[in-house]
């Protein structure tokens, strides 16, 4: 989906405004299309992580105001009153709304997606993933013609319709006669939906190794790919690849990314890199690579699957990039920075635009903007 373009159609979720004018010439007619245009990032939210098992609601939302240069650690709680939750796992951003997958606690009914809106960054409706005794631990979140979709660790993808924000459909993946288990990214490509079976957290390994395939059209499934042992991630390419980040065995089965085409539906390139996490933007991609021992934010060459230059291009230090996300306004790219709790944003150049506190394990971003009124002959 182009992003960018998705959000000047539906800034503010106000709906573009036509406005037909009629000469007095010859009864000609002209359309003018009035319509609102991005013109700056007015915040930023970042999504934190916490630490895992804390005691109590360890996630949070902080807000970072780019005028003032101020931030709130705990935006989300001092907007709704409460505490986010805990074990938080994504934000994303579609349309005017945020939508927040809280994984929750392992032995309690608290797991759902929180919805807000993306100016205010108040709860619109919080949609709930639980059983009578347990969470249904969803993960996360993508998108597709007004649908959302999100996994879950006992092994479905709940639809949620972005209007009446209601479950409307579940799918039960499968592994020969096996309920499937610990589902983990998800990402859309060619009118269909990948989801990466994780091998991670002891949780049953039936799909440790698959891509499952699910035709939207029909919300069923299609296809496994096997890729690497222990796919997390896997997001895709304006030109219809789709990257998978496998983190290996920890042991005698090495991490790797790999490129699957959505035409195919076959993996096409395999690279031992051990990544974190992938963010793509357009023709802009960016990975983040060995976190945990020399990290590095490295460029990806969308054409050949292979790693290139360096993000940063001034002396500023990279910590650990624990999450990249791409401002589809102006490219600019904050990177999360888990160990020391911050989130830098850096232009498109590579410079260090600014930096600002965080909660614990901040991970994904989202963006706030301003806007102009533009009017438009058609």
């Amino acid at each position: 989906m182009n992003t960018m373009n998705y959000l000047k159609r539906t800034v503010l979720g106000i709906s573009v405004l036509t406005v037909l004018f009629t000469g007095c010439k010859k009864n000609n007619e002209r359309e003018i299309l009035l319509t609102q245009e991005i013109t700056g990032t007015k915040g930023i939210y970042i999504l934190n992580e916490g630490t895992y098992n804390a005691v109590g609601a360890n996630s949070s939302i902080s807000y970072y105001d780019v005028a003032k240069k101020t931030v709130v650690k705990d935006f989300y709680n001092q907007v709704n009153g409460k505490a986010l939750g805990k074990n938080a796992n994504d934000l994303q951003q579609y349309g005017s709304k945020l939508y927040c997958v809280v994984t929750g606690p392992d032995d309690k009914a608290e797991s759902f997606v929180d919805v807000m809106d993306v100016n205010t960054g108040k709860t619109i409706k919080r949609i709930a993933f639980n059983g009578t005794t347990a969470g249904y631990y969803p993960r996360y979140i993508t998108f597709y013609k007004n649908k959302a979709y999100v996994s879950r660790y006992d092994g479905k993808i709940s639809r949620i319709d972005t209007a009446s924000l209601n479950i409307d459909a579940e799918l039960q993946l499968k592994n020969g006669a096996d309920n499937a288990e610990a589902l983990e990214g998800v990402a859309v490509a060619n009118g269909k939906l990948y989801v990466v079976g994780s091998a991670g957290y002891n949780y049953p390994k039936s799909l440790n190794d698959k891509v499952v395939v699910v035709d939207l059209n029909t919300f069923a499934t299609v296809k496994q790919i096997t890729v690497n042992y222990n796919p997390a991630k896997i997001v895709g390419a304006e030109n219809g690849d789709l990257y998978v980040i496998s983190f290996g065995n920890f042991g005698n089965i090495n991490p790797a990314m790999q490129r699957i085409s959505s035409t195919t539906d076959a993996v096409t390139q395999t690279e031992d890199y051990n990544l974190q996490t992938i963010a793509i933007q357009k023709n802009q991609a960016w990975m983040a690579k060995d976190i945990y021992g020399t990290p590095s934010i490295k460029s990806l060459n969308l054409a050949t699957g292979k790693l290139g230059a360096d993000l940063i291009t001034d002396a500023t230090t990279v910590d650990t990039p624990y999450g990249l996300t791409i401002n589809p306004f102006d490219n600019s790219v904050v990177v999360a920075k888990s160990d020391v709790s911050k989130a830098a944003v850096y232009s498109k150049e590579g410079k260090k635009l600014y930096e600002f506190e965080t909660n614990s394990f901040p991970k994904s971003a989202a963006f706030a903007y301003t806007y102009k009124y533009v009017y438009k002959s058609l």
